[in-house]
């Protein structure tokens, strides 16, 4: 049964490899270049939006993963959108930098 206390976010939504016809739903230069399942979890949880993470494929695409969370709704799905992208990218920056300096101490 639907909740409708809550919004799903699938991870199309914030693909930069994606176009909006594809299912792309904020501007590029908000976007992150394949961002997973765990990431987006983490940029939701910072924002304090109880997520509950699925993995799921739609449209079902066998050879990509893909997935969605689902979020408590506290106010209108496209502003939420980018607030997520933007934290995103902060997650997969920081993601980035701690594997760089694990690289560079081997």
């Amino acid at each position: 049964m639907k909740s409708y206390e809550r919004v799903v976010v699938w991870l199309d939504y914030l693909d930069s490899e994606r176009k909006r016809s594809e299912g792309r739903r904020v501007p590029l230069n908000s976007c992150s270049r394949a961002p997973t399942l765990d990431e987006l979890t983490l940029a939701c949880r910072r924002l304090n939006l109880d997520p509950e993470p699925q993995v799921a494929r739609y449209p079902p695409v066998p050879a990509r993963t893909s997935g969605y969370v689902s979020l408590k709704k506290t106010a209108k799905k496209q502003p939420a959108l980018i607030q997520i992208a933007r934290e995103l990218a902060r997650v997969k920056g920081e993601k980035a930098a701690s594997q760089g300096k694990l690289k560079g101490k081997s």
